[in-house]
């Protein structure tokens, strides 16, 4: 069979791995992908945005199945345009990518369904959340209702800090049209954990747990990034949490969407909170997570592309996932200044070590080929080094060795991921 994925990061790259090894099929195509994915698929210059060009390529190449990586044209609503041409698409429709899409509308389910979350008010008027935060506990959280390439929350540990978070989302707008109505949360304290699920509109299956870390510094410090790094599983995601969000998130969630009118199939991110009263939902995802992907897709042993289709065809019932009794670190390599201001186009050296090191994988996320043939760095998050290991302590020693493989002038990493490793 024929796949087309569509997007262009380091998520997209595991995928396109993943998919590679089902052997079901037989030519990958990704549009627009990147010099890594290249390897692997058939790189096509389209946007993931331009819907009328990807479902016409699709027609024009016969493609048997597409699988949308990106959150942007999920939320835009991609699988409907794919649906309504007869094409076969993996991903949430438009009306159950709301799910991520909108902050305010996943608070709302989770309030109505009793799904564990953080208490929560939503705002249209800068000036009506100016004057709840006079009377709000500090430290609260901002929330941008829209998608903010994963940077529109704002955790603020003062008054003035909330004050200046409300003017950046809503009147400054940093983040567009994503910040018109925003979500003010009550902070919770406790271990983040990311969890993975396939979902067929009835049925969820849960991948196996990991960890990010977000923050552009070591010690957790500095501006939120899309994510610096990640490991898989996370040790504080334990046989107890694990029933209690079977119990209480995980399957409540499928239905309450359901209930809805908005049968969820595809991927939903939980990023849970693991309070001191609990497991609760920070936010949800209507996608796979980067750089999560890199770390819970190597250890997985399931046709992935047998999964997409149970997915799509509502038989994931008659599925069980398998992943690997081992553990993955991904250590991003970025270009220094990211978040914000950085440059591109240098040669990056050093990728042929991967080729022969079983365990080992670079993901590419912002490479392209220069017109010589060099692979250039092409944006923020530049490579995902990812590295197995018989538990966390050695994927991650393996993870880090293996960064030094690869130079590039401006390269950038933090040295602790999964650091907490270390205490748990």
């Amino acid at each position: 069979m024929k796949v087309l994925v569509v997007g262009g990061g380091g998520r997209e790259h595991a995928i396109v791995w993943k998919i590679a090894q089902s052997p079901k099929v037989d030519k990958i195509y990704c549009a627009p992908g990147n010099a890594g994915i290249a390897e692997l698929a058939e790189c096509v210059p389209i946007g993931a945005m331009e819907f009328d060009k990807l479902v016409a390529f699709a027609k024009e190449k016969e493609i048997d199945l597409t699988v949308i990586g990106m959150d942007d044209p999920l939320v835009g609503g991609v699988v409907d345009a794919f649906e309504t041409a007869g094409l076969r698409v993996f991903g949430p429709r438009k009306n159950a990518a709301i799910l991520e899409g909108s902050k305010a509308f996943s608070k709302d389910l989770m309030k109505k369904y009793h799904i564990p979350t953080a208490a929560y008010e939503t705002f249209t008027s800068a000036e009506e959340a100016l004057a709840y935060l006079e009377t709000a506990p500090m430290p609260t959280v901002l929330k941008a209702d829209g998608l903010a390439l994963g940077k529109g929350v704002l955790i603020c540990n003062t008054l003035e800090e909330a004050k200046e978070g409300v003017k950046t989302l809503m009147l400054d707008k940093q983040f567009g049209t994503a910040g018109d109505k925003i979500v003010i949360e009550e902070f919770m304290t406790g271990r983040e954990v990311s969890v993975l699920s396939f979902v067929d509109g009835n049925t969820i299956r849960i991948m196996t747990s990991a960890q990010d870390h977000k923050r552009a510094l070591d010690g957790d410090q500095g501006l939120n990034t899309g994510g610096m790094g990640t490991f898989s599983p996370s040790p504080f995601y334990t046989p107890e949490v694990d029933a209690f969000c079977k119990k209480y998130i995980y399957q409540a969630t499928v239905d309450a969407m359901k209930a809805e009118g908005r049968e969820f199939k595809g991927i939903i991110f939980f990023g849970l909170m693991l309070t001191e009263k609990g497991p609760k939902v920070l936010e949800y995802n209507a996608r796979f997570g980067d750089p999560e992907t890199q770390v819970v897709l190597p250890r997985m042993n399931n046709d992935i592309v047998e999964i997409f289709e149970a997915c799509i065809d509502g038989t994931l019932d008659q599925y069980t996932l398998d992943f690997e009794d081992n553990a993955a670190v991904c250590v991003v390599l970025a270009s220094d200044g990211y978040p914000v201001k950085y440059d591109k186009g240098y040669p990056i050296e050093g990728l042929d070590r991967f080729k022969d090191n079983d365990g080992y994988y670079c993901f590419h996320a912002g490479s392209k080929f220069d017109g010589d043939g060099q692979i250039i760095t092409n944006g923020g998050r530049v490579l995902g080094i990812t590295a197995t290991g018989s538990d966390l302590k050695e994927a991650r020693k393996n993870a880090y060795a293996a960064t030094e493989w690869v130079s590039f002038a401006n390269k950038y990493m933090r040295h602790d991921i999964g650091k907490a490793i270390d205490e748990a």
